[in-house]
């Protein structure tokens, strides 16, 4: 797996530097995203992932050079992008919509950015080509949009951003209109082909499950602040704080002698409540919803924890077998308890920092009223 963030005194090659990168609509609001920092490390596939409204798609649309930069910087291979357009950039953007034209075909559509920078139609014919066939949709070609699938017009939108022989792919949301089976079908497709292109990809999404099955690194990132940065493995096990517990999903947060801890819900221990020598939290369960492989049982806590915060309600996870073995019914009382060695210690969420304030503009000297101002020469 590679790193998305490296120790300062290491040298590996990075492709995305992004420092204290931060984007202001208006002054007076806060900002969409605040003074980020962020190391994506060459042909790694890093997934920027968070609730809607968290910055992530804004970052993305920031290193492609879609939207302007309020502070900060972006680096690609060391090269300082920030005030280069798109064009200029050495990045290439597949869209969620993938905004293939209607009227070209899957070549023309594929060939289209080589016809605006003027290269001869039979070359740029025959990249395109290439391509299609490196996508398998060789075959296709010739066909419109209209007359292709969802995931066919993926490849032909993946093919065109390809074209432009990026050093960067940026995809924001790709799979999300696709139906469920198409997009598990997709994400192997596009991790394969990462691997195979040996690029970089940074890849927007809101889907815990499609950031944990394609990232080297995932970027989990909440009202425009990076919480935490990781291996799909660090981040599930091993959440920073309660809001990359929660947003994950598969966890209880639970208040313990040292503080709020995570407990993931397979590693809850469940009993009724009149066996004997039965210890720990008294709860009572609420539902019951069988998942195939596993079962998952809905409680609530009968302790004084406060209901807003959450914590009343919590989840165990039981193997289908275990549960046949000895079933649960809504209302039962039941007693919960944990390894301590399965218990997560949770920090603080991220913090602001302070606000960046705006250069002033240099002001033209001050004049007597009867003085002429000076004249440029």
């Amino acid at each position: 797996m590679s790193c998305g963030v490296l120790p300062m005194h290491a040298a590996p090659d990075i492709a995305v530097e992004i420092v204290a990168l931060t984007k202001q609509y208006a002054l007076g609001m806060a900002p969409a995203v605040d003074q980020i920092n962020l190391r994506i490390a060459s042909g790694s596939y890093c997934c920027l992932l968070g609730p809607s409204g968290c910055g992530k798609s804004t970052t993305l649309r920031m290193i492609a050079g879609h939207e302007s930069v309020t502070h900060g910087d972006i680096l690609l291979h060391n090269r300082n992008i920030t005030r280069l357009p798109a064009a200029a950039r050495g990045t290439a953007m597949m869209f969620q919509s993938f905004a293939l034209f209607p009227h070209l075909s899957a070549l023309d559509n594929v060939a289209f950015s080589l016809k605006m920078k003027g290269v001869h139609k039979a070359e740029r014919h025959r990249r395109a080509a290439a391509l299609l066939e490196r996508v398998a949709m060789g075959h296709l070609a010739q066909r419109k949009p209209g007359a292709l699938s969802g995931g066919q017009q993926q490849r032909v939108a993946l093919a065109r951003a390809l074209i432009t022989e990026p050093k960067v792919l940026l995809l924001d949301e790709p799979l999300s209109a696709l139906d469920p089976f198409l997009r598990v079908q997709m994400r192997a497709e596009l991790r394969r082909w990462q691997k195979e292109l040996g690029l970089t990809f940074i890849h927007v999404t809101h889907s815990q499950e499609e950031a944990m099955a394609l990232a080297d690194t995932m970027v989990v990132m909440n009202q425009g602040l990076i919480e935490q940065v990781g291996s799909p493995h660090q981040v599930y096990n091993f959440p920073a704080n309660e809001f990359v517990a929660r947003f994950m999903g598969g966890h209880n947060v639970l208040r313990s002698g040292a503080g709020l801890v995570a407990v993931r819900n397979d590693h809850m221990r469940i009993a009724p409540a009149q066996d004997a020598g039965a210890s720990g939290l008294a709860a009572r369960i609420t539902d019951v919803e069988y998942q195939g492989t596993y079962v998952l049982l809905g409680l609530r806590l009968d302790d004084g924890a406060d209901e807003a915060s959450g914590m009343k309600q919590v989840a165990v996870l039981l193997h289908e077998a275990d549960y046949l073995a000895r079933p649960f019914e809504p209302g039962q009382p039941v007693q919960l308890s944990w390894d301590e060695s399965h218990a997560r210690a949770l920090g603080t969420g991220a913090q602001r920092q302070a606000a960046q304030q705006p250069k002033a503009e240099p002001q033209p000297p001050r004049t007597r009223r009867d003085e002429p101002a000076p004249v440029a020469a």
